[in-house]
């Protein structure tokens, strides 16, 4: 066992005693280097124990297993449905910033229709596709709004983003929203109206999060400090460039992908390191600002019935801190 790894395991037996077994939620279709040190044992080593993985479909799923305490911790949830969540009164928290991916999270409109940027009034009426409550529906409505588009006029349907890429290969769509593996195969049917780089000048930072319940972080700080510091292990090595060949193919068969579509996917990513995190660009205040403005948009949209005031609550950045001196 490493230095770090030593430290990390006496942090982490501290929260054992009181959490002997830990369930956490990922996301399949969705390549990351954590993936590489769960499929590892690295997660199992730092913490002293045998860490329970559970996929799952959509970011509502997993706010339904946290609050049912099926799950104590969920990697990569997107921030709109933790802002659902919460929102509604589930008292959850922020620990990690998990991935920034602007152009893999779009909505794309079916090929026969031919339409553009330049024409997406005409999907004024239309069917679409979206998985309610994620990061793709509020993508979806913003995108909506800045074309002018009324979502009422609209058909929409609540899909998860297989089920949306199905619909549109079958034409029983125009339109599908959705994310990572998904997406690229609404993509083989269709286009997309913005690129990452024209949503995010719009305001539409897509970005997901390693959360889970307060009182499961207030009560095992060190065990949520010492998974932290994994997952940034694992970003450190894949950021360096220096272990693809190494990582990549671990990280493809975990996520149930091939290796040339995971690489292409994970290349559209970015993994801030935890000083980065700990900037005001994220947990330093712009994620509680972005938090709000999702909550404002929905509660504009119908979705949510009210905003919080402040979402400062639902952000807890010691665990990251303490991460980041190890």
């Amino acid at each position: 066992m490493s230095i770090l790894a030593s430290v990390i395991a006496t942090l982490a037996a501290q929260g054992a005693a009181a959490q002997e077994q830990i369930t956490v939620g990922y996301f399949q279709e969705w390549p990351m280097p954590f993936q590489y040190a769960k499929v590892e044992g690295m997660y199992d080593e730092a913490m002293g124990m045998e860490v329970q993985w559970r996929a799952f479909d959509t970011g509502t799923a997993m706010s339904a297993a946290m609050a049912s305490g099926d799950v104590q911790l969920v990697v990569s949830q997107g921030v709109p449905p933790f802002v659902v969540a919460t929102s509604a009164g589930q008292d959850l928290q922020i620990v990690d910033v998990a991935v920034s991916y602007a152009d893999n999270d779009n909505c794309v409109v079916r090929e026969a229709l031919e339409i553009d940027k330049d024409s997406a009034a005409e999907l004024a009426g239309k069917k679409v596709a979206v998985p309610l409550g994620t990061a793709a529906h509020y993508s979806f409505i913003k995108q909506m709004n800045h074309f002018g588009v009324d979502i009422g006029s609209m058909q929409v349907v609540n899909m998860a983003p297989p089920e949306g890429a199905a619909a549109i290969a079958q034409g029983s769509v125009d339109m599908a929203c959705g994310w990572g593996g998904s997406l690229r195969r609404m993509l083989e049917h269709g286009n997309s109206l913005l690129t990452g780089a024209e949503k995010e000048e719009l305001g539409i930072l897509i970005f997901d999060v390693t959360s889970g319940p307060t009182d499961f972080i207030a009560e095992n700080a060190d065990l949520v400090s010492a998974f932290l510091s994994v997952t940034a292990e694992a970003n450190e090595m894949w950021n360096s460039g220096e272990n693809t060949d190494k990582m990549l193919p671990v990280i493809a068969k975990d996520a149930g992908m091939d290796e040339d579509e995971a690489g292409a996917t994970i290349a559209t990513f970015t993994f801030p390191s935890v000083e980065e995190q700990l900037g005001q660009k994220w947990l330093g205040g712009g994620a509680q600002e972005f938090m709000k403005g999702v909550a404002d948009v929905f509660v504009e949209a119908g979705s949510i019935d009210a905003a919080k005031d402040d979402y400062s609550e639902n952000v807890n950045a010691a665990p990251l801190e303490q991460a980041g001196s190890m």
